[in-house]
């Protein structure tokens, strides 16, 4: 261009600048373009207008003549940049954006307004970052053009591009300042601009993208995109409603578990759960109420992929706590969820106990943090977080998310309140069973229990061993109709009156028909199954009565299984009681069992009952193991059966005749 330029000049420049720029876009877009020689003209375009910017803006002076300028120049640099066929970015020398065209907001998936402002490299994947801020200021530094491989975050994947970069000089401007352009093997570059300054997924509050993991993409999307988006929003939603509020699972750990666990399958790559302990005294539940940060956070858990090299990881996340400075500490004591879609401070999530921190170890790219709150108090957060492989997170999820921490935080809530409930019944439990079981010489003894998973009424199981009248021992185990405190007081009826009458009434018969008459101003009835022991020298032998229980079991050494006598009438039902009765001799060896039927109705998940054969096999297979190894085996396979889940108290207890001793 000529050293002194007229405004009819500039004109016929720009008109001439504006064809060349058309011929540009077309080449562009034919089916095999070659872009770095695009990227190159456009730059080539680039540099000579700002060239004939400051020769023309030299000879003005005059404020008329200085406004046309400043007219012109935007004119020329409008038409330059924002029209430019491949996407361009205007860096200041610390590589923030000061702008980007229309063309790099479409790479990006999101507005041209969010992208300004930001720094340049939060649009791209952690390992291009460093080597692209180098770049970056080697070219400030020298003035040479550049060329780096980058990765960028796009709106539903990351882009693999090219990038050239080249200094300029814009006058007003006391620094010099980096043009980028960019130029990717898959990118849309005739996408729809987005206007204003929103974040990603704020433009009418749609978000884009069929379901997926590690968050939603960040632009509005086709309608139907963002149907399936919504859909599997609404599906994930329906899926924590039914993992977390289920009514056998008021665990805090299980119902924490499976939070994570869903999350890091349908949104995220990375999950951690950040809590404050529960605040002591009745009715706490920890956290603050209006922001004090008094109570510090842990982390109870830590979720990502599952490959060997992501267990590491989740180790080093475990033991990182949300300290203050940290997002989830921030978010735990303002209680406003956090979205930061290009995470720009490493640093957010904490560093890890090697130095590292806990964003670059992850590759985490995209994070937000949402409170668990229950409306009352704030519990803890829940902190997501993803590499930018199907798009950084959006308003969509932060809203997917807050409704899962409420739902969190109300199951924690109400777990809290059943533990504290659940403590309360199980020392009133430990009241009806007995502390231990006495030693009787030539027989071992055990007994076990186990409380339903069902509720936290205390149940109406009990057994016991004790002295009976004329030197024997007494043997019972029973089973009170229903739960609560009534089944409670019923329990300790029956358990302490066989106790008390069998003292001086040696015939189980005869106790059993005692205590019937004792409960029939009660409202609930008792099975139970009392055994009178008698150890005469070599010879040991059992009467066993039965009152509606399930029969007693005889397990020989060689694993033969044989019964006692059942039936009977439940006691507290009727006036004229009958009980069923037989003696038995035991030989070196024979194991005595009696049980609730709590271990004969444990359902399985389709609700087959664990039933008498699953029984007796495990009790022929471990006939010569010790009493505790045998009720211990038992209750194994029993929860392993049912997966956990007992509707019914559990009641064992075992008699075992031991061999004589040499001496």
């Amino acid at each position: 261009m000529a050293e002194q330029l007229e405004p009819e000049t500039i004109l016929r420049e720009i008109g001439e600048l504006e064809g060349r720029i058309a011929e540009l876009r077309q080449a562009a877009n034919m089916p095999e373009p070659d872009l770095r020689a695009t990227l190159d003209a456009a730059l080539v375009e680039l540099e000579l207008a700002l060239s004939a910017l400051r020769t023309f803006g030299n000879d003005q002076s005059s404020a008329s003549g200085r406004s046309a300028t400043a007219e012109t120049e935007r004119r020329v640099l409008r038409t330059v940049f924002q029209d430019a066929p491949v996407p361009l970015f205007l860096l200041d020398r610390d590589a923030g954006v000061r702008r980007v065209n229309k063309q790099a907001a479409a790479l990006l998936g999101t507005s041209p307004g969010y992208v300004s402002g930001k720094q340049f490299v939060a649009f791209c994947d952690l390992p291009t970052r460093a080597p692209l801020r180098s770049q970056l200021a080697a070219v400030v530094r020298t003035g040479r053009r550049r060329r780096a491989k980058v990765r960028f975050l796009g709106r539903e994947h990351p882009i693999d591009a090219v990038v050239t970069m080249a200094r300029v000089w814009i006058r007003g401007e006391p620094d010099p300042m980096v043009v980028v352009a960019a130029g990717a093997s898959t990118t849309a570059t005739d996408g729809p601009e987005v206007a204003g300054d929103e974040a990603p997924g704020e433009k009418g509050g749609a978000s884009a993208g069929a379901p997926r993991a590690g968050g939603a993409p960040a632009a509005a999307p086709p309608r139907d995109e963002g149907m399936a988006a919504l859909v599997h929003r609404m599906d994930v939603l329906a899926t924590a409603s039914e993992l977390l509020l289920d009514e056998p699972v008021f665990n805090e750990n299980v119902a924490i578990r499976r939070c994570a666990r869903l999350l890091t399958s349908e949104m995220a790559e990375w999950v951690f759960i950040d809590l404050a302990p529960p605040r002591p005294g009745p009715g706490a539940q920890g956290g603050p109420a209006n922001g004090d940060a008094d109570r510090e956070l842990r982390r109870v858990v830590a979720m990502g992929p599952p490959d060997e090299r992501s267990e590491d990881i989740v180790r080093s996340l475990e033991r990182v706590n949300a300290e203050t400075g940290t997002l989830s500490h921030t978010v735990y004591t303002t209680r406003q969820s956090a979205l930061r879609p290009h995470v720009e401070d490493l640093d957010l999530l904490g560093v890890c106990a090697d130095g590292q921190s806990a964003c670059v170890k992850m590759g985490a790219t995209s994070v937000l943090c949402v409170p668990v709150e229950d409306g009352d108090r704030c519990i803890g957060t829940i902190t997501l977080a993803g590499s930018g492989e199907h798009g950084p997170f959006d308003l969509l999820d932060l809203g997917v998310a807050q409704r899962l921490g409420r739902y969190l935080a109300l199951v924690i809530r109400a777990s809290r309140l059943y533990q504290r409930r659940d403590e309360v019944a199980v020392s009133l439990q430990s009241s009806l069973l007995p502390q231990q079981l006495p030693r009787i010489a030539g027989v071992e003894v055990a007994g076990l229990y186990r409380a339903a998973t069902h509720g936290v009424e205390v149940g109406g199981d009990f057994y016991d061993v004790f002295p009976a009248a004329d030197g024997g021992w007494g043997m019972v185990l029973g089973d009170v109709c229903g739960k609560g405190q009534k089944a409670a007081a019923v329990t300790a009826a029956a358990r302490h009156g066989v106790r008390a009458l069998a003292g001086w009434k040696s015939d189980p018969v005869e106790v059993l028909s005692m205590v019937n008459q004792g409960l029939l101003d009660e409202e609930r009835f008792v099975t139970a199954v009392l055994a009178r022991l008698n150890v005469d020298g070599e010879r040991v032998s059992v009467t066993v009565a039965s009152a509606g229980h399930p029969p007693a079991i005889v397990i020989s050494a060689d694993g033969m299984i044989r019964y006692a006598s059942s039936g009977g009438v439940p006691l507290g039902l009727f006036d004229d009681f009958e009980a069923v009765a037989q003696t038995l001799d035991l030989d070196v060896g024979d194991t005595l069992f009696f049980h609730s039927d709590g271990v004969l109705d444990a359902c399985d998940l389709v609700r087959r009952q664990y039933g008498q054969e699953r029984l007796l096999e495990v009790l022929a297979g471990h006939a010569t193991a010790p009493l505790q190894d045998m009720l211990g085996a038992l209750e194994r396979n029993l929860l392993d059966y049912c997966d956990g889940d007992l509707r019914d108290d559990v009641s064992m207890l075992a008699l075992r005749r031991l061999p004589v001793p040499l001496n």
